[in-house]
């Protein structure tokens, strides 16, 4: 199974790794940087730098949910097992989902209703809740921004799955399923504000995310609200 080394570390914007697999369209590394594609965040995109300075565009990531291997998603040009490499992310989007993963975190404790679905862009992001009838966009708005200017660390704790099979309440997502397989799960923290699992990335801090709006809200059912933001800066 690839070492996932931006669970650890967010921050970490590269790394060396040595290629385990050689696919048609993909690589599998036995480390990386590089976030697959899931619960709602996009994968990243970037390059795998190689000892004679050549690059190889990375233009996704996907994880294989049988093997749990993480494929970087590229033209291997050449490329051999056991090669050594320098996976590089495309930083500034990736940060950009991180700063709105974080925000979405916060917007769920804003609304305390179930989240029936939701979805990370470049510099915006949505939430979908179960209810009847349409939060204040204002109201949300500022309550968000409040939160942000409290600069309020986010961090992490692990439970075991059986931990998190007693407190079915942690889960607020109705549509995505905590990550398992590992025998424990990620929980992330924001004191007094927000604590759930979730294998995305996330800033350090609430202060990183910077002002954002409200740009919409949407009746998508009788019973359902979509809630759209946006990063200001």
């Amino acid at each position: 199974m690839t070492e996932t080394l931006f669970r650890d570390d967010a921050y970490q914007r590269e790394c060396t790794a040595r290629v385990i697999r050689v696919e048609d369209d993909a690589v599998v590394l036995d480390r990386t940087v590089f976030y697959p594609l899931g619960g709602g965040q996009p994968g990243d995109t970037g390059v795998l730098r190689r000892a004679d300075g050549s690059e190889i565009r990375v233009t996704d990531t996907r994880m294989d949910r049988e093997t749990g291997n993480i494929r970087q998603l590229c033209e291997p040009d050449g490329l051999g097992e056991g090669e050594e490499v320098t996976a590089v992310i495309d930083w500034e989007p990736r940060y950009r989902y991180m700063r709105m993963h974080t925000c979405l975190h916060l917007l769920s404790a804003v609304i305390t209703a179930p989240v029936t679905g939701g979805n990370i862009g470049d510099g915006y992001g949505r939430l979908d809740f179960d209810l009847p009838d349409s939060p204040d966009a204002g109201e949300v708005e500022k309550r968000l921004n409040d939160l942000i200017k409290e600069d309020r660390a986010v961090g992490y704790e692990w439970i075991t799955d059986d931990e998190l099979d007693a407190q079915p309440e942690l889960i607020k997502t109705m549509s995505v399923k905590p990550p398992r397989g590992v025998g424990r799960v990620r929980l992330v923290k924001v004191p007094g504000v927000d604590l759930q699992p979730c294998g995305g990335t996330h800033v350090a801090h609430t202060g990183e995310i910077g002002a954002v709006r409200v740009a919409k809200i949407d009746k998508k059912g009788k019973a359902n609200r979509r809630v759209r933001l946006e990063l200001l800066e």
